[in-house]
């Protein structure tokens, strides 16, 4: 049985599944940037996409996993918050706003650059229609 290589049309759709769940990553970190706690009395983790390669890096790109940025999580001095230690520290989530709205951009601009690609494909198969009638 012999294996197809996928076409320019399936790694560019597969480029753009990626990243869009990549944004979607990267909003809920921005959207949980101040979240003390995330429903089970820890502080929100940042949260990372992995991405993996298809048919021996041939073809497109999937999501192998979404982990968690097992980084230090910052602690803060504010004494009165619901979730402040004995000396007055709150535990933070480990996500860096300016970071986050850099990853943003990048994957958004790897979601224009496939979209981009779909485009040129389309135009190149009507410009082959059109010479073909």
């Amino acid at each position: 049985m012999e294996v197809s290589n996928p076409g320019p049309i399936d790694i560019a759709i597969s480029g753009l599944r990626a990243q869009d769940r990549n944004m979607k990553v990267i909003s809920s970190n921005v959207a949980n940037a101040r979240s003390t706690d995330d429903g089970t009395g820890k502080p929100y983790r940042r949260l990372q996409t992995i991405f993996e390669t298809e048919d021996d890096g041939i073809g497109g790109v999937s999501l192998a996993e979404i982990a968690a940025d097992m980084s230090e999580l910052p602690r803060i001095l504010k004494p009165g918050h619901p979730h402040a230690d004995a000396q007055g520290y709150v535990t933070m989530p480990n996500v860096d706003l300016p970071v986050e709205m850099i990853s943003l951009n990048v994957a958004a601009r790897a979601y224009q650059a496939n979209a981009a690609v779909l485009k040129r494909y389309q135009r190149m198969v009507e410009t082959t229609l059109e010479l073909l009638r």
